[in-house]
């Protein structure tokens, strides 16, 4: 009888045999099957169909039905797949089941849903002029010529998505479908609705975490029959199957947000490359910051790289930065006086001003200055943040929250104080010292959903805001045409991290966000608070040299052996013990594997920067290797034998390729 081999969504680096109807043939593979599996049932995707299993035939329980509401689904889906398996040493089932909607994994009957169609005719936009950088960006990118990658280096407000529109406008004149991948969900509306007002007559679908699970499903079908012809995504959507595939673009290409933290681990970005390779498509990258890695391939001639130096809009230009020396200014809540002044010289204009503080809450901490006592989280190494509008404290890594304390828990002391501030904090100061200004403060706590972020923006866009008050979420990819004043506090936390991507990360968030001023007519101003001014990281950002301070890093990164002049993997370990995560990496370092690979380096197993998270102590391990060949051949067989490994109960632990965070 023949036998299915089939992809189950489970931590085991193996494929499960079932035995199938005598009428099974090669025509099923790509199918998705329900299987018996313990006392239930669950549905897998059948990988191959075989005249025998790796089992004795009585052994085997028959598989149940074959569910044919959709075609198999293809082959570059599973070379896809199966290069993100074997890369990130993730089992293939994961991989194979977690690229699908949540309705298409149950064991219900199939949810047929039937496609939306186009949306009616409406008139065609009148389209910008391009500049003269801008035309030549969209002439680089040659359509017939198969697989190439391109990184589109654009200043903020330099017209990079009006490069993407006329890209997709040549690859729909072809009959081919495109993949627009963004970072967050917060950056799909603006763009879902320039798309759609480009493209009024063609089905442009959007896929992320936040839409109903029965609007994904009706879109990724969309996207799979070929009648979606544009599909904006996040991170999730690069495994979406495309039959007419012609066009990549991954806009803000820099973001950490493409980069799977939990679960199956990857790189959506770097996925996106291989998949344009596998398909024969070009593929663009576009970012005012590109990631290290990226513009090095660039500069290494592997990638092409296509320069938008100058804002689209020829009467707007890039804001001045100013970088303010605080050492001998006092602060008034965080803000020294040379700021508050242009605030107010931007109020008396009638302009807005954006007030970047990337710390939410009211204060990062809670302490009795009697005692010491400090608001720690109970199931972390971390504080609890105190919130004052809604009288809680809470840990912003595993959610864990309590009210606030009448007096001090340790000694009684009444007198407790919040230190430090957040965006509430300075946003109720704010309030106090300018009370005829409008605030708005834009977090992760004032914005929680999809529609408050939409009514947010009609509210800035509307002039129904003087002063913003805002973390990371307003630091890309909008533009706020009344917008002229960035004033940025607490930068300098990240200049001397132990993380040694903080830089290129500061540089990044500080771009951007200085990017949000002065977009249109109107000159813009950024004024960047600091106490170590003569840093060479605030002299690029001064005059905007991107290439300078990608140079410099990426010469430091090339004399210390980091990415991307070495390749890394990661395996952590977190169990209720400190001692036994340390003491199963420590068995990981001994095991034969380490010895058989010497281009390989094991550092020694240490606690992660956050070494308590929800109740578990956590540790971690470095590999690395000078040859990306060398690490990719030691991983599957280090893997195999820590498989092997005899771990303590409540142990878990997971290899991480290519990480971005220790």
């Amino acid at each position: 009888m023949p036998v299915f081999r089939v992809a189950l969504d489970l931590p085991l680096h193996r494929l499960f045999d079932y035995l199938a109807p005598e009428t099974a043939g090669r025509d099923d593979i790509g199918l998705r099957v329900r299987v018996p599996f313990g006392r239930g049932e669950r549905v897998g995707v059948i990988i191959d169909v075989a005249a025998s299993g790796a089992w004795p035939l009585e052994q085997l329980k028959a598989a149940g039905e074959v569910l044919r509401d959709l075609p198999p689904l293809p082959s570059d889906f599973f070379a896809l797949c199966s290069f993100a398996s074997t890369y990130y040493q993730a089992p293939l089932g994961e991989v194979v089941l977690q690229a699908l909607p949540a309705g298409l994994k149950r064991c219900a009957p199939p949810n047929r849903r039937s496609v939306r169609p186009p949306l009616p005719s409406e008139p065609p936009l009148a389209l910008p002029d391009l500049t003269a950088e801008q035309a030549a960006a969209v002439a680089a990118v040659t359509l017939d010529a198969g697989f190439s990658v391109h990184l589109l280096h654009g200043v903020t407000g330099s017209g990079k998505t009006e490069v993407y529109l006329r890209l997709v406008e040549c690859v729909l004149a072809v009959g081919r479908q495109v993949l627009l991948l963004v970072p967050e969900i917060n950056l799909t509306p603006q763009l879902e609705e320039r798309v759609r007002a480009r493209f009024p007559q063609r089905t442009v679908v959007a896929l992320h975490s936040e839409l109903a699970e029965a609007a994904r499903e009706r879109n990724w079908r969309a996207a799979f029959a070929g009648s979606a012809d544009i599909v904006l995504g996040t991170r999730l959507a690069i495994f979406t199957p495309l039959p007419r595939l012609g066009l990549i673009v991954v806009d803000e290409e820099h973001d950490p947000s493409f980069k799977q933290q939990d679960g199956m681990r990857y790189s959506a970005r770097d996925l996106a490359v291989v998949r344009a390779r596998q398909a024969g498509v070009p593929v663009v990258l576009g970012s005012a910051t590109p990631a290290l890695e990226t513009w090095a391939n660039a500069s290494g001639g592997r990638y092409r790289r296509l320069t938008l130096s100058e804002r689209a809009n020829r009467q707007a230009t890039l804001p001045q930065i100013r970088i303010l020396d605080t050492r001998r200014l006092p602060l008034h809540e965080g803000i020294a006086a040379p700021l508050l002044a242009a605030i107010d010289e931007c109020l008396a204009r009638g302009e807005q001003s954006l007030v970047f503080l990337n710390r939410r809450g009211y204060a990062p901490v809670l302490a009795c200055p009697a005692c010491g006592w400090v608001s720690r989280c109970r199931r972390c190494a971390a504080n609890l943040v105190l919130h004052l509008a809604d009288r809680r404290l809470r840990c912003h890594h595993c959610g864990f929250e309590q009210r606030i304390p009448p007096a001090c828990p340790t000694c009684g002391n009444q007198d407790i104080h919040p230190f430090g501030r957040g965006t509430q904090r300075l946003e109720e100061w704010l309030q106090g010292k300018f009370p005829a200004a409008r605030i708005l403060r834009v977090d992760r706590d004032s914005v929680k959903s999809r529609k408050q972020w939409e009514a947010m923006l009609e509210r800035i866009h509307g002039g129904e805001a003087d002063i913003l008050v805002g973390t990371q979420m307003l630091a890309k990819g909008h533009d706020f045409p009344k917008l002229t004043l960035v004033g940025v506090l607490g930068a300098d936390a990240a200049l001397y991290a132990a993380d040694w991507r903080a830089p290129e990360r500061l540089f990044a968030q500080l771009m951007q966000v200085a990017g949000r001023a002065g977009r249109a007519e109107l000159k813009g101003e950024v004024v960047i608070q600091t106490q170590y001014p003569e840093h060479p990281l605030f002299a690029a950002l001064a005059v905007h040299d991107y290439a300078g301070f990608a140079a410099s890093q990426l010469q430091e990164r090339e004399q210390a052996g980091f990415p991307p002049y070495a390749f890394q993997a990661v395996l952590r370990a977190e169990a209720p013990q400190m001692a036994d995560a340390i003491a199963f990496l420590k068995a990981a370092v001994a095991l034969p594997p380490v010895a058989a690979h010497g281009e390989v380096l094991l550092y020694d197993p240490v606690p992660m920067r956050m070494a308590r998270l929800a109740n578990l102590e956590r540790g971690q391990l470095l590999a690395e290797s000078l040859s990306r060949p060398a690490l990719q051949a030691f991983l599957p067989q280090w893997r195999e034998a820590i498989e092997g490994l005899k771990a303590p109960a409540r142990l878990r632990w997971h290899l991480e390729v290519d990480p971005l965070e220790f």
